[in-house]
């Protein structure tokens, strides 16, 4: 990564439902946090899809895109991600030809393979299998053909034995919403590059992985109509806060929540005090974790070290606190600290172009 020119900064968001709210009430959290990053100037906010989990209100990336596109102006709104496997193709090219034809260039989809739910969830999302049994939700052999048809009906056509061409997603399009490929594994990986899509690493799970992948993606990568180079995103969880002592105090409840969730335990999110009080709070503490938590300076630091390590061309951050103020704050004091830290960095490239042969 140059240092005049870091990678554009895209936020990940959840909707969290926090100890004692309500899905309205995420979902009006999430509908605020988009619109500060879009006053803020970040490059894309994405919601994710989960289904039948106390804590997240995102089930219908559709649905929730469409209302952020209607409060916000000029910010890019996403999936991070649809996962395919609990939708025909043709419904979710639909859906996201509609919303691209109401907010043209403002839409991605980004798509995933995971079920985002357990097994019965899943089942209850996708419907019985034609014998009457339910489905596995981690089996994806169709996902590639599955995935090649929805680019098609988009008007990516790859394969001559493709869905029929007659039939298209809107009728009268214009423009079409990129299609771009999440994973946490080398599978998605190498499947974004033999087919030429963008390819969004999740970092934010904390499975670690991310550079062996991301080398996959660039190693399979060919060229297709669709993306001339590789593009790599990836995201972290990150909170950052006025100095080091808030932002730990604003992460703990996050930190339990995921210790929970390792373990099979799927707390609330908490508020810090009761966080910091929970009988696990010492193990969540000293779990091992790639999140970055710190001050302004620390956060910058921590997204420029995972840019130079991963070669990533847009950083994605995730950020999980109790209260929407502080999402908001940590937002806010990112944005500004990586504004700074670009104006420095372009004025350190002039200076050193302007300078005379031999200056230090």
């Amino acid at each position: 990564m140059s240092a005049a020119q870091p990678v554009p900064l895209s936020v990940l968001d959840l909707a969290t439902v926090s100890e004692g709210g309500t899905s309205a009430q995420a979902l009006a959290d999430t509908t605020e946090l988009a619109r500060a990053a879009d006053r803020l100037g970040y490059e894309r906010f994405w919601v994710a899809e989960h289904h039948n989990i106390d804590t997240v209100a995102s089930t219908s990336p559709a649905v929730l895109i469409a209302h952020l596109a209607a409060h916000t102006k000029r910010i890019k709104l996403g999936s991070g991600g649809v996962m395919l496997p609990n939708h025909s193709p043709a419904v979710i090219a639909e859906q996201f030809a509609m919303l691209e034809a109401l907010h043209p260039g403002r839409i991605d989809l980004g798509v995933g393979r995971a079920p985002g739910s357990d097994r019965i969830s899943a089942a209850a999302v996708r419907g019985p299998a034609e014998d009457g049994s339910v489905p596995d939700p981690w089996q994806v052999d169709d996902f590639p053909s599955h995935l090649l048809d929805l680019m098609a009906y988009l008007g990516d056509v790859r394969m001559t034995d493709g869905p029929p061409l007659e039939f298209q997603a809107t009728p009268q399009a214009t423009s079409m919403p990129p299609v771009l490929l999440l994973g946490s594994s080398g599978y998605s990986a190498q499947l974004a590059g033999y087919l030429g899509l963008p390819f969004a690493f999740a970092h934010h799970f904390d499975g670690g992985g991310v550079l062996g992948a991301v080398d996959l993606y660039r190693q399979r990568f060919q060229p297709s109509m669709a993306l001339d180079e590789p593009y790599v995103m990836v995201s972290a969880g990150l909170v950052t806060a006025a100095d080091s002592e808030t932002a730990r105090y604003h992460a703990a409840p996050s930190l339990l929540r995921r210790l929970g969730i390792r373990t099979g335990r799927f707390w609330p999110l908490l508020p810090p005090d009761e966080a910091m009080a929970h009988p696990e709070w010492q193990h969540a503490a000293a779990m091992p974790t790639n999140a970055i938590v710190g001050d302004p300076d620390e956060a910058v630091a921590g997204l420029e070290a995972l840019a130079v390590a991963t070669g990533a061309h847009e950083l994605m951050v995730h950020t999980s606190t109790y209260g929407l103020a502080e999402r908001i704050t940590s937002l806010e004091l990112l944005a500004d600290a990586w504004s700074q830290r670009t104006s420095n960095g372009a004025a350190d490239a002039a200076g050193t172009a302007a300078a005379p042969a031999g200056t230090p």
